[in-house]
């Protein structure tokens, strides 16, 4: 092997040309695979919720991503004409974005192994490798076949930056050194309208750029030139105020601002400065971080980073990284499997040995591969600054992350799969010369005897592929089915967060189910702008028709009779019984919501009463009423006697108010009682529930006739699903959870009855969906 110092330098490669058509080649093979392994529909987490805000224009949650939303929007509606679903044409926008990123990755590891041989074929050969090891780490295609975030767009994002800088060095002295400078900045700049991850490529290209030619950052005139290529490509972020001043149906954190100059200036300080509403979206004021610094020693009473120690935040970083090289073995164990850590082992080695061969030949541009990694790795987990994973270890779940959080760190994963290939390639190389003996080597083809080793790089695609493939998965979309069709028409849904609530809206606002139903989540009922929008939602319309622009909050929408359960339906077809309701769910004016949402949270000092309709309960003293709360039990007042009020299985959010004895369980909701609740002497209607391990799960009292029409006859459950082998996310296995419990109630009922066969078969089935929430 040669050392570094006798291997010609990039500048002295003048011939070089980029094999943009083998590019093509393999970006079709990688989105052909990430095609081929795609969701059919939505899933759980943000997948549902960028879906919507992607077809209907809407605005996700803070920072609003409008970059995201543009794009997806503008390739669902490219894709229209094949007549995809929606979902699909959304899940391939990821997939394109994945697939994109390693036809740039392809380039970038070919430049690389330039420098490695003359020979064509190995360096195709080795790229090919490089961008098979990348594509197919865990994180990166389980983010590739599902639209579930932003995180492919940033990974394209990245790839093509540094591909840019490769093609800057390689342009240098021939006039168009500054216009690629200008191109990158305009990039950076707009890449922020996706996601700010994409930024961080920013000091691996200074460092890049000052190794190769610093006096390029001392013109002037690029300055000039690269500011206004900023305040271009930061206008994207004007799509947040006016669209939010339109009232989509989605519209988080509403962003309006009163005049385009404040919210002009909102976008150029990115929320320092100018409309508060704007402001406090672009900077995550809801997200508020503790303090980054790093505290290497454990004091009790003072700990300024979510995990106890920085030491924690980077082992859940290798926890993270242990996943991505073979995902399939051990797949449910939290840490390290024995025999996964033994090809975790050699995937460390693999691409140490690439990034060491890379030194070898060009430093300078490992120098950008290595910052680019560090940056999205160890720089990234110290940014963060998250508290333990949910699969980490030991510690209580109120210490942990909700769910994993492995996809922020998706391009370090896919550098090192890079460098891996790129190892794969030199240890091919390097048996040649070292055991074969074969005479100059940097200009032949190593030996295709010691091409066995290449079969490595299958060892990502074959042991990840059952838990990344996800063309199975209906289970997020057949949730939001069964959860809206367990509400009333025009019923009140109260959800808890992410996963009872956007696979709902993703349901309503792009398939139109049960758009009918008013879902509110509880964590955003604190605010001011959720409950406005929610008085809106469901007003009266009055002569309006909301469906003259269904993206929009017009008024409420209407129970539709063909796709509603023929349950809520008479003989007749027709709606003989469901009125319209007559107001709002939240009568109150803009003056009161705010001084409710402003408002600290009440604390009641002795017992209180609450009396609604006919329900009277006591809420016990010294239980705190968030602002969430006092709406909520505005909403019940104004809705019973108007429209039914349900709280998903998967909220306690009435217990501030003690209201359990007041609910009644129809399939996956509990529905209010205005009362307290009457019990059917035939046992055919609703029924009280023994106390038993269910009692937590299932209620007091339950609508049996109810339940059992709508878990038998209404229920979906797609794809052989609970037969599966595993579930595909351990943070979500609360989902069959809900069904083990909802079957096991009704075997309970039925066998309490005497209808053993009834009983026996939802045992049976409650049993299947134990084993698969306990796998």
């Amino acid at each position: 092997m040669k050392r570094a110092e006798e291997v010609p330098t990039s500048s002295e490669v003048p011939t070089y040309r980029p094999p943009y058509l083998a590019a093509l080649i393999a970006t079709a093979l990688v989105w052909a695979l990430y095609a081929l392994t795609l969701a059919p529909t939505t899933a759980f987490w943000d997948t549902s919720e960028y879906i919507a805000t992607a077809h209907i224009l809407g605005i996700p949650h803070p920072p609003g991503n409008p970059l995201f939303v543009v794009f997806a929007r503008a390739w669902e509606v490219l894709l229209a004409p094949l007549g995809l679903p929606v979902a699909v044409r959304v899940n391939l926008f990821s997939a394109t974005m994945g697939a994109l990123a390693h036809g740039c990755w392809f380039l970038l590891a070919h430049r690389i192994l330039s420098d490695f041989s003359s020979n064509k074929t190995f360096r195709l050969i080795g790229a090919s490798l490089a961008v098979l090891v990348s594509a197919t780490a865990f994180t990166v295609w389980n983010q590739s076949n599902v639209n579930e975030k932003v995180y492919t767009v940033t990974l394209f994002t990245i790839a093509l930056l540094s591909w840019l800088a490769f093609r800057w060095r390689d342009h240098l002295g021939e006039g168009k050194d500054d216009n690629l400078i200008v191109l990158m900045v305009f990039i950076l700049a707009l890449s922020v309208g996706n996601h700010l991850m994409a930024f961080l490529a920013a000091p691996a290209l200074v460092v890049f750029i000052l190794w190769i030619e610093p006096r390029t950052l001392i013109n002037w005139k690029l300055y000039v030139t690269a500011a206004i290529a900023i305040v271009l490509g930061l206008s994207i972020h004007l799509y947040l105020p006016l669209r939010a001043g339109l009232d989509p149906v989605i519209n988080e954190a509403d962003p309006t601002c009163p005049n385009l100059s404040s919210a002009i200036q909102s976008v150029i300080t990115m929320g320092r400065a100018g409309c508060t509403a704007l402001s406090e979206a672009l900077s995550r004021t809801q997200y508020q971080k503790p303090p980054m610094t790093l505290n290497p020693i454990y004091w009790p009473n003072e700990v300024p980073r979510d995990a106890t120690l920085l030491f924690a935040q980077i082992a859940n970083y290798l926890q993270y990284f242990d996943w991505q090289w073979a995902r399939s073995i051990n797949g449910l164990e939290g840490f390290f499997g024995p025999i996964r850590t033994l090809i975790t082992a050699l995937f460390i080695g693999l691409g140490t040995f690439g990034a060491v061969s890379h030194y070898q030949r060009d430093r300078k541009s490992f120098a950008y591969v290595a910052v680019l990694f560090l940056t999205l790795s160890m720089g990234l987990t110290f940014y963060l600054n998250f508290k333990y994973g949910y699969q980490y270890p030991g510690h209580a779940l109120e210490e942990k992350e909700v769910r994993d959080r492995d996809y922020f760190f998706i391009v370090s994963f896919s550098i090192w799969g890079l460098w891996a290939g790129i190892g794969i390639a030199a240890l091919w190389k390097w048996i040649g010369e070292k055991y074969l003996q074969i005479t100059r080597p940097d200009e032949g083809l190593p030996p295709w005897r010691a091409a066995p080793v290449l079969a490595l790089a299958l060892i990502p695609l074959i042991f990840n592929w059952s838990w990344a493939s996800r063309r199975h998965d209906y289970s997020a979309r057949d949730w939001a089915f069964n959860l809206l069709n367990s509400v009333e028409p025009h019923g009140v849904l109260f959800t808890n967060g992410d996963n009872d609530t956007f696979p709902l809206w993703y349901a309503q606002e792009v398939e139109n189910i049960r758009k009918d139903v008013t879902v509110i989540v509880m964590s955003y009922l604190n605010t001011n702008w959720y409950a406005k929008q929610l008085r809106d939602l469901t007003a009266p319309c009055a002569g309006k028709d909301p469906n003259n622009d269904p993206s929009r909050i017009i008024c409420q929408r209407p129970f539709d009779v063909t796709r509603g359960p023929k349950v809520y339906v008479d003989a007749a077809g027709g709606t003989a019984g469901i009125k319209p309701p007559t107001r709002t769910i939240l009568p109150l004016n803009d003056v009161q919501i705010d001084q409710i949402a402003n408002g600290y949270a009440v604390r009641t000092e002795q017992p209180q009463v609450f009396k609604v309709g006919a329900i009277e309960t006591t809420i016990p003293a010294g239980t705190q009423l968030l602002p969430a709360d006092q709406f909520m039990a505005h909403i019940i007042n104004a809705s019973l006697g108007d429209r039914p009020v349900y709280y998903a299985t998967t909220t306690n959010a009435y217990e501030n108010l003690n209201l359990r004895r007041f609910l009644v369980r129809q399939g996956m909701a509990y529905k209010l009682s205005d009362g307290p609740v009457q019990i059917d002497p035939a046992r055919r209607g609703v029924v009280p529930f023994p106390q038993t391990e269910l009692s937590g799960w299932a209620g007091e009292f339950v609508d049996l006739q109810r339940t059992e029409h709508l878990v038998s006859d209404i229920f979906i459950h797609r794809s052989n699903m609970p037969e599966w082998n595993h579930w595909v996310d351990e943070a979500t296995k609360n989902i069959p959870f809900y069904y083990w419990a909802v079957h096991g109630l009704l075997a309970q009922l039925h066998q309490s009855l005497g209808n053993t066969a009834q009983a026996q078969k939802h045992i049976q089935i409650s049993e299947k969906w134990s084993v698969l929430a306990n796998r």
